[in-house]
């Protein structure tokens, strides 16, 4: 679909610049969990309709990550999927992790002090150069959370191979406007509530196949069996062989307001997304006299910009005491020159 065609399924108020706190919902995944809502509240139907949307989520996911369907996991949380990362970390381990890393990636390795689990933070333009013979894992964001800088995903993972480490990243703040290939780490854990613009609750991991004989699906459960149907009663335990065994029973309606949503960014592409949104970052960036970025997430310290933005109808976010603005498929011109008249006023 064509990018300026498909903003025609979002009708939003004029200055949103907050998807890095929440993404707004296209139309087709508005109505479709409305549909839903709407039979739940009179019995019309089973459950199992809607659980086809956790399966072209799972999908979809899948394609626009590049990984395989099998390799896919379904839950609620990026720290709920990374539990039993950290669970499976031999005592004594050591991670490295980038010093402004949002808590999701951090607390999950932190709880293990107790076993003699050592979390090292480092400058995140060093995270490569930080990874010796001694790291197990690093982890670390795609695309951080505080800033919107992109990580060097390609360096990480070179360093990461020369030392035989573990690599986890978390990509919400990334998958849905950034294409990268989540293959080529151990583990990609992204929350759907933000650029994947799905209902808070639902949240899809890339479990690589050397990484699941590690780690043991401490949640398992009914929905994670070989065949969940045949799996509500009873021994013997019988997972899935694949990701799966991982799932969380899921929330039903947080996937069917998903799988819309994730076809929809897989119909436009990610390539066209990741134009449309850094060109209205830059646009906003040059606006104020700061140097272009190549991120749609950005951050501004400019005296007074919250109250001022805020006055103008601007909804932004305020990180680590700067303005955080950030830009996806529903932001227009319109939305920047708002902002940038109330910052300049």
């Amino acid at each position: 679909m064509d990018l300026v065609k498909a903003q025609e399924l979002w009708q939003p108020e004029p200055g949103w610049l907050n998807t890095a706190s929440y993404g707004l919902p296209p139309e087709p995944a508005w109505t479709a969990l409305q549909s839903a809502l709407a039979d739940w509240q009179v019995g019309r139907t089973s459950w199992e309709g809607w659980d086809e949307s956790t399966v072209r989520s799972r999908a979809a996911f899948a394609g626009l990550v590049g990984v395989p369907v099998a390799d896919v996991t379904v839950g609620a949380t990026v720290s709920q999927l990374l539990a039993p990362i950290g669970a499976a970390l031999p005592s004594g381990s050591t991670v490295v992790v980038p010093e402004v890393e949002f808590t999701s990636n951090l607390f999950p390795w932190q709880v293990h002090a107790e076993r003699g689990v050592r979390v090292r933070t480092v400058p995140l333009d060093r995270l490569a150069d930080e990874i010796d013979a001694d790291t197990d894992l690093v982890a670390f964001s795609l695309v951080q959370s505080a800033d919107g800088t992109i990580a060097r995903y390609d360096d990480v993972l070179a360093a990461a191979e020369a030392h035989d480490v573990l690599v986890v990243v978390d990509a919400t703040q990334g998958c849905g406007w950034l294409p990268f290939d989540a293959s080529r780490a151990d583990v990609v854990a992204v929350g759907a509530y933000k650029w994947l613009m799905a209902p808070r609750g639902a949240a899809f991991g890339y479990l690589s196949p050397r990484i699941r004989d590690r780690i043991t699906p401490l949640a398992a459960n009914w929905y994670a069996g070989e065949d969940p149907h045949a799996s509500y009663y009873g021994p013997p335990l019988r997972l899935a062989g694949d990701a799966r065994r991982f799932d969380l029973s899921p929330a039903w309606f947080c996937f069917v307001g998903a799988a819309p949503a994730l076809e929809l960014l897989a119909e436009i592409g990610l390539p066209a997304i990741r134009e449309h949104n850094v060109g209205l970052a830059n646009r906003f960036l040059t606006g104020l006299g700061r140097p272009p970025s190549n991120s749609a997430i950005v951050t501004v310290d400019v005296p007074g910009a919250a109250e001022k933005l805020a006055s103008a109808g601007v909804r932004a976010a305020v990180r680590a005491g700067r303005v955080r603005a950030s830009f996806h498929l529903y932001s227009t011109e319109y939305d920047v020159d708002l902002a940038l008249a109330a910052l300049l006023d």
